[in-house]
């Protein structure tokens, strides 16, 4: 077998503007709405840039609010299906603090911030990151709805299931501000700016 043939490894990078967004942005920012407003604010401009959805994340330290990563959905501008704000978020978290874990022995307990319900991936993600706290921005059906996007068949009981290993799920957080970008983002797909990548129905491609 030609091993020249293959790829033996992949990366994926956030895009060069979230330094830009960054800058100025406090180290540490205390406050779960707050937190949750810089996420819509990565999450509205990552569309805008074509780089993939309109869903940012963050990781931050429970306790204190620190800030230990950022993540956005990459997954036009990476090529890579996987690449969404979720786990890259969670991927450059776990890079910075070196574990795989971010729940380990010796770490401030870490929480994942997101513009809505994890999709069915970043469910597991999530779940298996070693994150105490999962916050969110709503859980409906409204994200499908307005965005056109599947999410996969989340089971019903969600956030049960991560209470059931010691990850507290806070909902609800700036809805009204997740619901104003899935709009934005509609709009911009309604006039034909933007490209929804989707998961296939059937025989049917996605759009």
């Amino acid at each position: 077998m030609d091993m020249a043939y293959f790829a033996t490894g992949y990366s994926v990078n956030l895009p060069d503007w979230i330094g830009e967004e960054l800058h100025g942005v406090p180290d540490i920012i205390p406050d779960r709405a707050e937190r949750m407003a810089l996420v819509h604010r990565l999450a509205d401009r990552n569309w805008r840039e074509g780089n993939g959805g309109p869903f940012a994340a963050l990781v931050a330290e429970s306790d204190t609010g620190r800030i230990v990563s950022v993540g956005v959905n990459v997954v036009l501008g990476s090529g890579i299906s996987s690449a969404h704000a979720e786990v890259t978020a969670l991927g450059t978290a776990q890079a910075r603090v070196g574990s795989w874990d971010l729940g380990a022995e010796g770490l401030s307990p870490h929480e994942l911030v997101v513009n809505w319900r994890p999709c069915v991936q970043c469910y597991g993600a999530t779940m298996w990151s070693g994150v105490r706290t999962l916050i969110v921005a709503g859980s409906g059906p409204e994200l499908e709805e307005i965005s056109t996007f599947d999410e996969g068949p989340m089971v019903a009981d969600w956030a049960e299931q991560f209470e059931a290993r010691g990850i507290e799920v806070v909902q609800d957080v700036l809805r009204d501000e997740a619901l104003a970008v899935f709009r934005a983002y509609r709009a911009a797909v309604d006039s034909g700016r933007v490209v929804v990548y989707n998961a296939r129905s059937g025989d049917d491609a996605a759009e």
